[in-house]
């Protein structure tokens, strides 16, 4: 039986990168959609190859030359991280025929190792583009809706009752689980935990005491969207600082999680300078910290970073999907103001609260118009998210918007 096939923003983006360089590079975290997006798209313009299999990484590392005469282009080549030697023999291809476009589109789930590769062998050769997993407005098939402070670009989203709405930030946002309304969640992201974040880490850093990582994975989740120390996690788990600091720069590579930093600006006031960290996925976020139900997952302690984190990944999905480097921060004073996230757009601050509570109240605003005034023409309207349906202006520049429409 042939799955759906759910259209992505990035489509446009990347069919055109495709007809402007001799190569396209996409990124993402495994099984974020890249290969099925690829197919798609150049399926029947482009051959395919997958260097995940052994026998074909030793063919392309034993005999480069050989594999890519084998190969020709135009071809896919999927997660060319394992092959990373590659790149320079397809780079002498390339430049034996520079004016051809779309000549090799190349996919890598591990930014880290593949980017640094990229750089060094296919500068100005390569676009760049990131593919994560789906967002909401992919999700519901309005994947060309923009965010509310550009103007809507689609459908109005219906309103989402409260329990579907936690039923699929239990379940998260990964296409297979999109595609597949049956499956098993849970065994879902057990599977996906074991065989692709633990490995990816492996790939890049061998890991001493793989139980002490798996500590650090739920303790991150459990302290998602908290301010980061690593030297109290360090003396929690009993691992040294530097190593922390490693598996979370390959978590971050690998897109697994969001390290958020603080947006700072001379205001003569002491803000905090310290970073935050988020998951890409609340599926993931939620399966690491064991909450199995939507009811659980709404009122527990972990409802207001699960909450935060499909607002962020909504942000960074949105702008990725379109091609575009998001920039995102959160701001903190010393002193307690705050504001959850901030996006930098068109020269303007975008200031973006999340509030779980269903009701809208005027004090919601607050850390928003603390924002707006100590960073004055700089800071933009701002916006608070909530799970309700109500629409409303909190303060003059300042409206709470549902999730279901935001």
């Amino acid at each position: 039986m042939t799955r759906p096939y759910l259209s992505r923003t990035l489509e446009p983006v990347l069919a055109q990168a495709a007809k402007d360089f001799p190569a396209v590079v996409l990124t993402g975290p495994r099984q974020s959609g890249k290969t099925t997006l690829l197919k798609h798209l150049f399926g029947t313009t482009h051959r395919y190859v997958s260097l995940e299999l052994p026998d074909v990484q030793e063919a392309a590392l034993s005999d480069p030359r050989g594999f890519l005469a084998l190969h020709p282009s135009p071809v896919i080549f999927d997660e060319i991280q394992y092959c990373p030697d590659l790149l320079a023999y397809i780079k002498e291809a390339i430049d034996a025929h520079r004016s051809r476009k779309g000549q090799y589109i190349l996919t890598g789930s591990q930014n880290l190792l593949l980017l640094e590769s990229v750089t060094e062998s296919l500068a100005g050769r390569a676009a760049i583009l990131r593919l994560l997993p789906l967002s909401f407005r992919e999700l519901s098939g309005d994947p060309d809706a923009g965010l509310p402070w550009e103007g809507h670009r689609g459908k109005r989203s219906a309103h989402v009752s409260l329990i579907l709405l936690w039923q699929q930030l239990l379940r998260g946002n990964y296409p297979e689980l999109a595609v597949e309304p049956q499956r098993e969640f849970r065994l879902w992201h057990g599977s996906y935990a074991q065989t692709y974040i633990e490995r990816d880490v492996r790939l890049v850093r061998q890991i001493g005491d793989l139980a002490i990582f798996q500590n650090f994975l739920k303790t991150l989740a459990a302290r998602s969207g908290q301010l980061l120390n690593l030297s109290d996690i360090s003396r929690d788990l009993g691992a040294a600082v530097n190593t922390l600091k490693i598996w979370l720069s390959v978590l971050e590579a690998s897109y697994q999680v969001v390290v958020l930093r603080p947006y700072h600006v001379n205001i003569g006031k002491r803000l905090v300078k310290t970073p935050k960290v988020y998951f890409t996925d609340t599926g993931t976020l939620c399966y690491l910290a064991g909450l199995k139900e939507a009811d659980h997952a709404a009122s527990g302690p972990l409802a207001g970073p699960i909450f935060e984190t499909a607002i962020l990944s909504e942000i960074l999905k949105t702008l990725n999907h379109r091609g575009e480097e998001p920039e995102v921060y959160f701001w903190r004073m010393s002193t307690g103001g705050e504001v959850d996230f901030i996006v930098r757009w068109k020269g303007k601050l975008i200031p973006v609260e999340a509030k779980l509570s269903s009701t809208l109240l005027p004090a919601m605003a607050k850390g928003i118009i603390a924002f707006q005034k100590d960073l004055g023409k700089k800071a933009d309207d701002g916006f608070v998210i909530h799970p309700g349906e109500s629409h409303l202006p909190l303060a003059p520049r300042v409206t709470g918007m549902p999730f279901a429409e935001w």
